[in-house]
């Protein structure tokens, strides 16, 4: 256990508030869920395997059923290693849910073999980075009719090792390092967070916040693919060596938590936490332009063509 780990002391209630948690299945994501749905949230569970997804519902449920004025569990398939499962998830929220006052951002892989999405991007990238792109922004519409509301997103602190190649993010052209695809898909979370705020700004949009974070080293499912990637035995080596410093998944949600419903930070936006406590990213975490850059090339690369999800039209409900 980690000497020191900030934990969320905020009592908000989140009745009658929608949030969507990717990933909660497992780990820091199904405790972030668990908070929000203690707090009266209705949480839609956004997650790859329906069956763990029902698994962690019927856990979440059992954990509160003492509890009093508790809020919704509602799963839906949302595959992030597919952008055609992101845009039906994505339709479904928004043909059934009236606002969306919480988006985490929070699923992700780590440290994989060399392998792609269903698309054609390399397997960290797409997933941790274009996937939840590509939902924000099909999703920002139904946002923009539901504040206040917060958009955040879960980076780690290995962005600070490696930069981004904006020429080659999907390693078609140079040699593959897991290591440096896991810091890259993970600098790119962080440049996305400091770029939506801008140009939330931009578009005079107010009452949308956005936040990144990292969780800190957790005891999750996390690192299961180190024994393909590095060498047999890594994840028990490493596990050994770092159990000192980690912490339970309840703690490691804790600055999720934080971010999407304490007061303290209300009005904060593209900032970057750990702990619970606003923090410099790495210098790569701060250029704008590279940003920028990761930006246009995210809309390009996910096929939003001329759809602009800062003006376009929220598309209702479906009747």
């Amino acid at each position: 256990m980690p000497f020191f780990s900030g934990r969320c002391l905020s009592g908000a209630k989140l009745i009658g508030k929608t949030a969507i948690v990717t990933g909660c299945n497992t780990g820091i994501g199904k405790e972030t869920a668990l908070d929000f749905y203690k707090r009266g949230a209705k949480v839609i569970m956004a997650c790859r395997s329906l069956e763990r997804a029902e698994e962690a519902k019927t856990y979440i449920e059992k954990a509160c059923n003492n509890l009093s004025d508790t809020g919704k569990l509602v799963i839906m398939k949302c595959d992030l290693s597919s952008l055609k499962s992101v845009r039906e998830c994505a339709q479904e929220i928004l043909d059934t849910e009236p606002q969306i006052n919480i988006l985490v951002n929070n699923a992700g892989v780590m440290m994989c073999p060399k392998g792609e999405t269903e698309d054609g991007f390399e397997i960290q990238f797409g997933t941790n980075h274009l996937a939840h792109f590509l939902l924000t922004m099909m999703l920002l519409p139904r946002i923009r009719n539901s504040t206040p509301a917060r958009i955040v997103t879960v980076s780690s602190k290995a962005h600070t090792r490696y930069g981004i190649n904006l020429e080659d993010p999907n390693y078609k052209n140079r040699s593959y390092s897991p290591a440096e695809a896991y810091s890259q898909s993970k600098l790119a979370n962080v440049l996305f967070s400091r770029e939506l705020a801008t140009k939330l700004k931009e578009h005079n949009i107010d009452g949308i916040h956005t936040y990144c974070l990292h969780p800190g080293v957790i005891k999750t499912e996390l690192g299961r693919h180190l024994n393909e990637s590095l060498f047999w035995g890594a994840q028990v080596i490493i596990g050994t060596v770092l159990r000192p410093f980690m912490k339970t998944p309840e703690l490691g949600a804790q600055t999720t938590i934080y971010c999407a419903v304490d007061e303290k930070c209300a009005d904060e936006t593209g900032l970057y936490y750990s702990d619970c406590v606003v923090t410099k990213p790495s210098k790569s975490g701060l250029n704008d332009e590279h940003a920028k850059k990761l930006w246009d090339l995210s809309v390009d690369l996910v096929g939003l063509g001329d759809f602009n999800p800062f003006t376009a039209q929220d598309p209702g409900l479906k009747k």
